[in-house]
């Protein structure tokens, strides 16, 4: 399995928001942070605003913040609402599927398993078990507390 880099830096945005859960965070902050460009950053924070995890503030004062608590941001719900698709193979899709043993296959079952193993294991984790020992990622961010 692979994240794309759009869900990574979702999740980047979203541990920065939770280290500082009081302030509004600018996209520049962030992007700064990471050496991402601001560009990509605003449409990871875009796509956040639209699936609910995060508030867009704009205007002077404006900014970012969680639109819940860090604990109540389950990282499987994330990681869906970010991905577009869990097709990992070609017969995931009847659509487009073109493998001609597939009717045989029993790979595919053994894959499903797999990402829903996987998923399983996001959906047990939320944004506040990934910032629950905040002080060393918020010096590597030089975030004060």
């Amino acid at each position: 399995m692979r994240l794309t880099l759009h869900t990574d830096y979702a999740l980047r945005l979203l541990m920065h928001l939770a280290l500082a859960p009081e302030k509004r965070v600018t996209i520049a902050e962030v992007s700064d942070a990471f050496a991402i460009s601001r560009n990509h950053m605003t449409k990871v924070a875009h796509e956040l605003g639209k699936a609910g995890f995060v508030e867009t503030l704009r205007g002077r004062g404006g900014g970012l913040r969680l639109a819940r608590p860090a604990e109540e941001i389950v990282i499987g719900d994330v990681v869906r609402a970010m991905e577009e698709d869990f097709r990992i193979v070609e017969c995931f899709d009847r659509d487009t599927n073109g493998c001609c043993i597939a009717p045989a296959c029993r790979l595919k079952r053994v894959l499903k398993d797999a990402v829903d193993a996987w998923l399983a294991v996001l959906d047990g984790a939320t944004l506040g078990d990934l910032v629950a020992n905040p002080r060393p990622l918020r010096r590597l961010l030089a975030l004060t507390a």
